[in-house]
């Protein structure tokens, strides 16, 4: 703990102050800061896949399938295309197209004004266009609700189509829409699907999305060796593989980084990197709000 205490001067004073002060703090002595945002920070700002936003915008589907929750929906293997483009379209809408302004995403754009920072996201609704991100500073790893792929995965290009997808969401009816709107890929002729990582299939990664992945790996290449802050913010264990075990391992194989985790839920932190790790379990929206306001 000695060694670690020498590289971050703010490490000490994790008890003494708030937990706002405390994250401001670290970011203000980070050399380079790496965000991972994950579920809980869209849930944070309101942006929930449960609750009033869901059974308001889908009482049929939930009706017909009894769908706990609208992630858990946008995964279900409909019975049809019609089907599933009622679902995707009104989701796409919801969770892309007409997404608000998140406050705690402006917040956190704030609080990363001149900063030396990049964020990777398992998050693919619309929080970071909508709160004005330099996006050749997020990397969207694991797609976006707005983007369209080949079901077949055939060739490696995406698709968008708002006009389309307001159109299959104004005519359906009885949880269905018109034949004629289903999207069918250019290549193979396939339907299409929406861009988003799947289990057993992957997901479609054009020219864009290996942009992003470049970016985000040359700014953890540059600055490997500097003293970094790897803040995970909402991140939970269904996709640890992306965001959680990689912080982890990088905090691991650098003696100056710290990993700030900011979550209500106590996840498993790896013996070895306790004494480079911190969890921040106040509620993400109001210790963002409280940093931003310092900057």
């Amino acid at each position: 703990m000695e060694q670690i205490k020498t590289h971050w001067q703010t490490l000490p004073m994790e008890s003494s102050v708030s937990q706002a002060d405390f994250l401001h703090q670290l970011i203000e002595e980070a050399e380079a800061i790496v965000i991972g945002i994950g579920a809980g920070m869209s849930a944070a700002t309101g942006f929930t896949y449960v609750g009033k936003r869901f059974t308001e915008a889908f009482p049929d589907f939930i009706a017909k399938y009894r769908f706990f929750d609208m992630l858990q929906a946008s995964l279900f293997d409909f019975e049809d295309e019609q089907e599933y483009w009622a679902f995707q379209s009104r989701f796409s809408l919801l969770n892309f197209f007409d997404q608000p302004i998140g406050q705690a995403y402006v917040d956190l754009r704030h609080m990363m004004t001149d900063k030396n920072y990049h964020i990777i996201t398992t998050n693919a609704d619309n929080a970071f266009y909508a709160a004005d991100f330099d996006m050749d500073k997020v990397f969207r790893i694991q797609g976006e609700y707005g983007l369209w792929q080949c079901s077949n995965h055939c060739h490696q290009q995406t698709y968008q189509d708002e006009s389309l997808i307001r159109q299959m969401a104004r005519e359906q009816s009885d949880m269905k829409i018109p034949a004629d709107l289903i999207p069918q890929c250019p290549k193979c002729g396939a339907g299409m699907e929406v861009n988003k990582r799947n289990e057993e299939k992957g997901m479609v990664e054009d020219g864009h999305f290996h942009e992003q992945k470049a970016r985000y790996e040359q700014f953890l290449k540059e600055n490997q060796a500097e003293k970094i802050l790897f803040l995970e913010i909402g991140v939970g264990h269904t996709t640890p593989q992306f965001i959680k075990h990689p912080f982890h391992q990088m905090t691991q194989a650098n003696p100056k980084a710290l990993f700030v985790t900011m979550n209500q839920k106590d996840y498993f932190i790896p013996h070895a990197i306790r004494p480079q790790a911190v969890r921040i379990n106040e509620d993400i929206a109001n210790v963002l709000h409280s940093v931003a306001q310092n900057e």
